[in-house]
């Protein structure tokens, strides 16, 4: 038999919007400040996360009047949320997280005031860094089925898997760059589920991978999970602790195999669709 020790697991997880949709708002002229490269939304603050890849078109199809030089109604940008409310936009994850003004895209001032909508739309996993460890507990909740037909009945009989764990992490609020095992996929920071319990808009949700094994075949558990609680343990001259216990929203699926790579150039560059999203391995194996 084999015997495995907790060093070959990792979570990957996928930023997502849980289903919410469009937020509206009006982007006045007042609204961009082109000297610090910096706009504002008409949402709350808690609304976007820092790193958050998010569409922004105009509701009437007119082009978008805000970053220099892009002239289509709709444009996808990584942003910076500062802490009071205002975004920069950027064209990667990693400088969207750092948020400097130097590598900030140039915005222009609007003519006019434009009604826009925003949506966040996340397609990549990332590994979330400084882990020390994680759980996830899968149970089956008994269901009444006296009210279904008989096809159903059988079915449903055994209840439904429903599952729930936790992740205790070195509490970090930088990116700490290009994960060393799968370059160049940066690394989620741990501060971020910290910031998406308070994320009221859009909601506390994650996609999650939560690798058993990352060999040749890798084994991991994927879910749809909803934060329910975070704690800082903090104690002066020990390292500061995070700990996050979530919940799982839909099916918890045991995967072996190989999870979706993405195509790469000789450089490490990822090699990108004309909407600038990445391509995927048909077979990554």
């Amino acid at each position: 038999m084999s015997v495995y020790l907790g060093e070959n697991g990792n979570i990957e997880l996928r930023r997502s919007t849980g289903g919410e949709g469009f937020m509206r708002s009006f982007l006045d002229p007042a609204d961009v400040n082109v000297a610090r490269k910096r706009f504002s939304f008409d949402f709350p603050a808690d609304a976007l996360v820092s790193g958050d890849r998010i569409q922004i078109q105009t509701v009437n199809g007119s082009n978008l009047q805000l970053v220099s030089g892009w002239d289509y109604p709709d444009g996808l940008w990584y942003c910076f949320v500062d802490t009071a409310g205002g975004i920069r936009l950027y064209n990667t994850f990693v400088d969207s997280i750092n948020g400097s003004i130097d590598n900030a895209l140039t915005l222009v001032l609007p003519s006019t005031t434009q009604e826009i909508q925003v949506q966040v739309k996340n397609s990549l996993y990332r590994f979330y860094g400084q882990i020390r460890s994680w759980e996830i507990t899968n149970s089956r909740t008994s269901v009444d089925v006296t009210s279904l037909g008989e096809e159903f009945i059988e079915q449903y009989n055994r209840g439904l898997v429903s599952g729930q764990g936790r992740i205790t992490c070195i509490w970090d609020y930088k990116i700490s760059g290009l994960d060393p095992i799968r370059k160049p996929f940066p690394s989620e920071e741990p501060n971020y589920l910290c910031q998406l319990i308070l994320r009221l808009k859009q909601g506390a949700m994650f996609q999650g991978r939560f690798f058993v094994f990352t060999g040749t075949p890798a084994v991991w558990y994927e879910a749809d999970c909803i934060v329910t609680n975070t704690a800082l343990s903090f104690a002066p001259g020990e390292v500061v602790e995070n700990t996050i216990e979530f919940l799982t929203t839909g099916p918890v699926r045991l995967s072996t195999g190989s999870p979706n790579n993405l195509l790469l150039q000789e450089s490490d560059d990822l090699l990108l669709q004309e909407s600038l999203d990445s391509i995927l391995l048909e077979d990554p194996t």
